[in-house]
């Protein structure tokens, strides 16, 4: 129960604040670089796999064995922001390396983002699932 709990409470979380950081910070970013290259409105599916997929990975990774062997929240950080990187950075230095109009700012922008997110994430799923089981 308390993996479910930890997963949909992940998710929900990575969500919302994904939603205000892409509102404020990453699309408004993205639209002064590339405008040219970018949808009116974002494609919802893949979005929406590529969020199931990372979070279920860093339930693998992270908060399943955090909740089995206690491990800290500051551990869960850490390595859920490790993850966050990898993922993150894998699509940023990709595009930074093949796409001329892909900026250094960018990278920088959205791998911070992307590491920030996924591991304040993972934080707060583990944080809620422990409360609510306890």
């Amino acid at each position: 129960m308390s993996y479910a709990i930890a997963y949909v409470a992940t998710f929900l979380v990575f969500l919302a604040v994904d939603f205000v950081g892409l509102s404020y910070v990453i699309k408004p970013l993205f639209m002064r670089a590339i405008a040219p290259l970018m949808l009116e409105n974002f494609r919802v599916i893949p979005a929406f796999l590529f969020y199931a997929f990372l979070v279920f990975v860093v339930m693998w990774f992270v908060s399943w064995p955090a909740l089995t062997a206690d491990k800290s929240l500051l551990w869960v950080f850490g390595s859920a922001a490790l993850i966050g990187a990898a993922a993150y950075g894998t699509y940023e230095f990709t595009n930074y390396a093949i796409l001329k109009d892909w900026t250094a700012t960018l990278v920088i922008t959205d791998l911070a983002w992307g590491t920030f997110l996924t591991g304040f994430s993972a934080t707060a799923g583990v944080a809620i699932a422990r409360l609510v089981v306890s």
